[in-house]
């Protein structure tokens, strides 16, 4: 055996067909040696990849595909509502082999063409394949982050709109990538289809930086069990809420999981707040 075959961090995920093992000094007992031992993954006949490569990859590229869609956005860390079943781009003429778990297959044109050895299509095109693929909420809240975490530039919504059917080109106006989270797109959402004035990421002297401020009084904060379990962030939240009332601000704090799954009952908790302070 010449080397061991890892991952490389940061890089696009790839295999590696029998034949550019060889050419690096590898020979066939080699091969079966490195997948006996947990050296080697084998893919299928003639394609392998390091064991590190990401699970959900190993998976797309048994069935002669990519990993695509929400799961290769979820992969590379952006939200995404839904990621119950893992996605996977075909060739259009490619054979498909049976895959070991329920899979939703893409066999669309694809914007740019990935490496021939790569395990995942490119960034654009997930993003395209993620807007068809949920609904308007949803799919605004993964550009959203996408943008936000730098996963792709600004620079390439043009491309990104020019190639979605002509009914998802309105969506580019409800984009904002300071939403910190997919829980903040979503809230953003909400409150649009409420009507009222409201500020996002707004600081405020003695409290902090705040997710929204709507008409200048009421403080939502989006709340989720990543940054909010623990009993030292409750504490510390408390006193931000304890701050802020004494300056003349309320405080709503919705959990993530009812702004993505309920919002029907966040938007009337807004819309009770509002109303009770009209009527003073």
């Amino acid at each position: 055996m010449q080397d061991t075959i890892e991952a490389d961090a940061g890089a696009t995920p790839s295999f590696f067909r029998t034949r550019d093992l060889r050419g690096r000094g590898w020979r066939t007992r080699d091969l079966s040696t490195a997948v006996a031992t947990g050296h080697l993954t084998r893919l299928r006949p003639g394609a392998y990849c390091a064991v590190d490569t990401p699970p959900d990859c190993v998976a797309a590229g048994r069935t002669r595909g990519r990993l695509a869609c929400i799961s290769e956005l979820r992969r590379l860390g952006v939200f995404v509502l839904d990621h119950s079943t893992r996605h996977i781009h075909i060739e259009p003429e490619a054979a498909r082999l049976r895959a070991s778990a329920p899979a939703r297959v893409h066999r669309d044109k694809l914007i740019r063409t990935p490496h021939p050895r790569a395990l995942s299509v490119e960034t654009l095109d997930a993003l395209r394949q993620s807007v068809i693929c949920q609904n308007p909420r949803a799919a605004i809240a993964t550009i959203d982050s996408a943008l936000h975490l730098g996963v792709i530039p600004h620079d390439d919504l043009d491309e990104l709109f020019a190639a979605l059917p002509r009914r998802h080109r309105r969506l580019r106006r409800l984009l904002d990538s300071r939403a910190e989270s997919g829980a903040e797109s979503l809230m953003r959402l909400i409150l649009r289809t409420i009507g009222c004035r409201f500020d996002v990421q707004v600081s405020i002297d003695g409290v902090g930086r705040v997710d929204f401020l709507i008409d200048g009084w009421l403080i939502v904060e989006c709340d989720s069990a990543a940054f909010h379990s623990s009993w030292e962030d409750q504490k510390r939240d408390r006193r931000r809420d304890q701050a802020a009332a004494a300056r003349g601000f309320a405080t709503y704090r919705p959990i993530a999981e009812d702004i993505m799954w309920h919002p029907d009952v966040v938007r009337a908790a807004v819309t009770g707040l509002l109303a009770a302070r009209s009527r003073r």
